[in-house]
């Protein structure tokens, strides 16, 4: 299976995007996914876009750049977690 890329955005892209970049690469080595993960803020996105297979975010996305782009706050929130896991984890099984 190839590598998929994956931008995990927050708003500074230290703090919650690390939170989530953790659980994503947790979910996915349970899938046995292979995943490359770029943390940036969500300003920082366009930059990255045009070789990202998914984006996640922790804040409203104004453009997604053409990308499936996924709102992820659950999993900072708890709330919803394993819905959105699983979410990202079948956007990146296509």
């Amino acid at each position: 299976m190839t590598r998929k890329t994956v931008i995990v955005a927050c708003g500074t892209g230290i703090a919650t995007s690390t939170v989530v970049a953790e659980k994503i690469t947790e979910a996915c080595k349970k899938e046995n996914l292979h995943v490359n993960i770029i943390q940036c803020k969500v300003t920082e996105i366009k930059g990255y876009a045009e070789n990202a297979d998914l984006i996640v975010t922790t804040t409203i996305l104004k453009d997604n750049f053409g990308k499936k782009s996924i709102n992820a706050l659950s999993l900072i929130t708890g709330i919803g977690e394993e819905k959105v896991l699983e979410e990202i984890i079948n956007e990146l099984k296509k």
